[in-house]
Order: C-alpha cells, then sequence, then structure tokens
C-alpha cells in the first residue's frame, strides 16, 4: 500500500469514526432532544482543543454475528481537551453505536484516559449516555465495568470526577457516576436505576415508570444520587464547566482565583436585619450567602435535596469556597439523616481538593422522632460531625442564630479545629432552646406558681425564658471562654470573612498518620 492509498484510508476511517452508528441514528438523538456525542463534547471543551485517543478501535467479540457489525472507535469517544485553558479529559458514550453499549474494548479506552489522568493530574469528565454492559461479550463487559470502577476509586481524592448522565444509565453502570465526585442529570431524557420497571414488576408487582423510577427530578429530589438538574444537553454541559471554575485539577493544587472588582470590605446594612427579632420566625440563609458571596454569586449544590441545608461554591475575593448553611427557611434548619449525609460528602470534598470551608450556623439541634431514630440519625449525624472534624483545610464559622446542643458541636465548633469562629449579636448558643430549657431549669419555680396562682403561670414562664435568654443564650458567654473568636456586626461579615481567609492562606495542618479514618458509613 503505497503512501496515497494510506493517507486516502486513514481518511475513511477518520470518517467512519466521526459518523458512529451513521446519520439516521443520530437524527433520532436529534429528535428526543439529545445532541450527538461529539457534538457534547465539542459544546463543552474550548473550541478547536479536542485531542482523540484510540480513535480506530474496534470490538473483538466474535460470536452471535458480532464480526460483521464493526463501528471505528466503537461507540465511545475518548480523549483530552481545555476548559478555560485548563486540562480535562473527557469521554462519552455514543448512543448510535450498539446503544452505547460497554465492550471489553471501548472499557480500556476510557481505563487508558482515566489512568493518563492520574499520571498528570488532570480532571475527569464522563458523558454517560449507555445501555449497559454489551450483552454478547458476557464477562468481558463486566470485567470492563470493575476496570472502570477500580480506576475511580483509585482517583477519588486525586482529581475530581464529573459524571454527567445524558441518557439511560442502568445496571451496573450507574456505580461508576455514583463514585464521581458530582453527578448531573437532565430532566427528561436522563435516568438512572439499578434494577428497571420491568424487573420490578416482575419481583415486587410494583407498576413505575422509568422517570419516576430514576428520572432526574427523583434522583435530584428524593434520592440524593444526583446534583444538579439541567432542563436540556446544552445546560448540562454549561453547568459542567460553571462547577470546573471552582475546583483545582487536582489535590495538590489550589482552587483557581479570579480577579475580582467586587471591594472585598463591601458593608452592607440591610444584613443588620436579616435575621427576625422572633427567634422563631424563619428567614432564607441564601439571603446571608448572597450578601457575602463575590457579586453576590453562589453555585448550589444538591439544591432540591435536603433543603434544610445548604451547600454550594462561591467566591470570597476572587478565592473559591464551599459553603455550608442551615437553612431557617426549610425545617427551622434542623439536621436530619438527609441533610447530614448531604453535608458530610461536601465538605469531605471540599476538604480532598483544598477548598476553604465557610459555615453559617443556624441549627436547633436534630430533627427528633421514631423514623430518624430508627433510620440511623446517630450514624449518619456522626459523618457530619467526623467531616468536619478531620477536615484540615482552612474553616470558618458564622454563627447566625440558633446553635443548640449537640448540633453546636457539629456545625464546624472551635472545638472540632475551626480556625476562626464568628457570632452575630443575635446568636444564641446554648444546650438547649431557652422554651426548653425553663421547663427543666426553673421547674420548681414554676411548678409553685402553678399550685398557688396558675393564672400568672405563662406570664412566669415568658419571663423565665426571657431571663434565661438574656443569661445564657448569647454569644458572650462562648465569646468569654475563647469558643467564639468575636462577636461582629453583621455588616461586616464579608471583610472578616476574606480578612480570615488571607490570614489562614498559608495553613498547615494534618491529621494522625493513618491509612484511613473509618467514617460511620
Amino acid at each position: 500500500m503505497d503512501l496515497e492509498q494510506k493517507l486516502a484510508e486513514l481518511k475513511k476511517r477518520d470518517r467512519q469514526a466521526e459518523e458512529g452508528g451513521g446519520v439516521e441514528r443520530r437524527e433520532r438523538q436529534h429528535k428526543e432532544g439529545k445532541m450527538a456525542a461529539r457534538e457534547r463534547i465539542e459544546f463543552l471543551l474550548d473550541e478547536g482543543t479536542f485531542e482523540e485517543l484510540d480513535k480506530m478501535v474496534t470490538h473483538r467479540c466474535q460470536d452471535f454475528g458480532m464480526a460483521e457489525q464493526k463501528f471505528v472507535g466503537d461507540g465511545f469517544i475518548t480523549g483530552y481537551g481545555r476548559i478555560e485553558g485548563r486540562m480535562v479529559f473527557v469521554f462519552a458514550q455514543d448512543f448510535t453505536v450498539f446503544g452505547g453499549s460497554l465492550s471489553e474494548a471501548n472499557a480500556a479506552k476510557i481505563v487508558k484516559i482515566m489512568d493518563m489522568a492520574m499520571r498528570v493530574g488532570a480532571p475527569v469528565i464522563g458523558l454517560n449516555d449507555s445501555g449497559g454492559a454489551r450483552i454478547q461479550e458476557g464477562v468481558m463487559s463486566l470485567a470492563g465495568y470493575a476496570d472502570i470502577f477500580l480506576r475511580n476509586t483509585l482517583a477519588s481524592g486525586v482529581i475530581p470526577q464529573i459524571s454527567a448522565i445524558m441518557g439511560p444509565c442502568a445496571g451496573g453502570a450507574v456505580y461508576s457516576p455514583a463514585i464521581t465526585d458530582f453527578t448531573l442529570m437532565v430532566d427528561k431524557t436522563s435516568y438512572m436505576f439499578v434494577t428497571g420497571p420491568d424487573v420490578i414488576k416482575t419481583v415486587t408487582h410494583e407498576e413505575v415508570t422509568k422517570e419516576q423510577l430514576g428520572g432526574a427530578t427523583t434522583h435530584n429530589e428524593t434520592s440524593g444520587v444526583a446534583h444538579f438538574m439541567a432542563h436540556d444537553d446544552a445546560e448540562c454541559l454549561s453547568m459542567v464547566r460553571e462547577l470546573f471554575s471552582f475546583l483545582p485539577s487536582n489535590n495538590l493544587d489550589d482552587p483557581p482565583r479570579r480577579a475580582c472588582s467586587d471591594p472585598a470590605d463591601r458593608a452592607d446594612t440591610e444584613m443588620d436585619t436579616l435575621v427576625p427579632a422572633e427567634s422563631n420566625r424563619p428567614y432564607d440563609i441564601k439571603d446571608v450567602i448572597h450578601r457575602v458571596a463575590d457579586d453576590g454569586y453562589f453555585f448550589e449544590v444538591h439544591e432540591h435535596y435536603a433543603k434544610n441545608i445548604v451547600v454550594g461554591f462561591a467566591r470570597l475575593n476572587g478565592r473559591s469556597v464551599g459553603i455550608v448553611a442551615n437553612q431557617p427557611a426549610f425545617l427551622a434548619g434542623v439536621l436530619d439523616i438527609n441533610a447530614s449525609v448531604k453535608g458530610a460528602r461536601f465538605v469531605r470534598f471540599c476538604d480532598a481538593f483544598n477548598i476553604p470551608l465557610i459555615t453559617f450556623e443556624d441549627v436547633p439541634g436534630f430533627l427528633p422522632g421514631t423514623q430518624q431514630e430508627y433510620g440511623g440519625i446517630i450514624r449518619h449525624g456522626a459523618k457530619l460531625l467526623f467531616a468536619f472534624a478531620e477536615a484540615t483545610v482552612p474553616k470558618i464559622t458564622v454563627i447566625t442564630r440558633k446553635a443548640y446542643g449537640g448540633a453546636y458541636c457539629v456545625m464546624a465548633s472551635k472545638h472540632i479545629r475551626t480556625d476562626v469562629n464568628y457570632a452575630w449579636p443575635t446568636a444564641e448558643i446554648a444546650v438547649m432552646g431557652p422554651e426548653g430549657a425553663v421547663n427543666i431549669v426553673y421547674k420548681r419555680e414554676l411548678d409553685k406558681v402553678a399550685k398557688s396562682e396558675p393564672e400568672k403561670l405563662e406570664e412566669a414562664r415568658r419571663m423565665k425564658v426571657d431571663e434565661f435568654r438574656d443569661r445564657f443564650a448569647n454569644p458572650y458567654i462562648a465569646a468569654e471562654r475563647g469558643y467564639v473568636d468575636g462577636v461582629i456586626q453583621p455588616r461586616e461579615t464579608r471583610k472578616r470573612l476574606i480578612d480570615a481567609l488571607e490570614m489562614l492562606q498559608g495553613k498547615r495542618d494534618k491529621n494522625p498518620p493513618k491509612k484511613h479514618g473509618n467514617i460511620p458509613l
């Protein structure tokens, strides 16, 4: 074969790889509201930066007539490129080729880029759109999944891993996204489940649709499996780019810093009245976050799940920070099972990737009830405690109002190695709320009033509640002990946080030498 023939063959194979399963199948994707695999990569990465690897790979299966059905690339597109100039590795499953099913050959393509990403310290982004394991290949396709799962596990905490579910993801395929750091789903066109509706109907006689069982809404609101929900492919890929802008490339790098035009000493007088005078009245903690963050921008994670706690990314004077905040506007901001797990996972991610943690605390305690106790609130609540305690990144806490009981300890208190703790004048730090405390502390006095002058009982109780709040449930007692580093005006919060972050920039802390801790899973 002469040079001209070789070049012609190369062009032919390139064209075959880029065609995937053909125009007709690609058009079917478009009719379903989905981009083709290559279109997704082009949209995600900076223009002209994608370098494809293993473009000529084909499967090796000879059974079930597969020898005559070969597509160049074998349904997976893998390679590397850049997002905002920073290196990332990416793979995309092409549903037009064998339904994007995993084979021994294309699994090896993913394994190759994951190993390479680990060596060079760059994130991996997976664009999932697959019918699952290729049945014709049997155990070899299953082995391919296991190879990928191992890389996901080894890469965890070393390089960021992001999974975008942009079509079906079922069976064993779901466990790779489950190990990665963030999962995004597209509403109405993506779903995830271990066993499909037909199997469930056969085994348990339950009737459920794919959307109800494993759609984007289900996994964003009910299961918490997914962290973000997009309305279409373009929004999903834009969200991946935005998320990536807050993250370092690996665990040895610092998060990227952006130029900031928002003054570091900006004071917001309206913050002084954000917390209602009545301690049982709700307010939206996101108002606090937006007013403190650069340009008022907050990129929320897990927005639709466990709404009693808020987590996400923001910037302070250009620095990327992770925000954890109780939400008084939902269930009064109590900690329950789902909120504890949601918070713990986010805290551990930030700690793994050198992202400072800012905690806004307004928590009346843990949610009481048999459902929570039977569900293991002790074990799950301990996850959040464990996560904050083991974190060695800069940690700053602002108590805006309630900090009661064990929840005070859990929410990044000074006692679990938080570096800087502030409180607003509205803070109430106590073992329990004044209303409950007076029933114990002043029980005898109130019992006497109830016997002698029952008509004055409510007035006496109200006076004792006010007395307890003034004497014990205020930030100055904690400040006198050094548990709070300062009682600050709310308007000063942004400046204080930025100053503290500047001071903590060179922080060096570590845990005792060990293989790993035993977090209460």
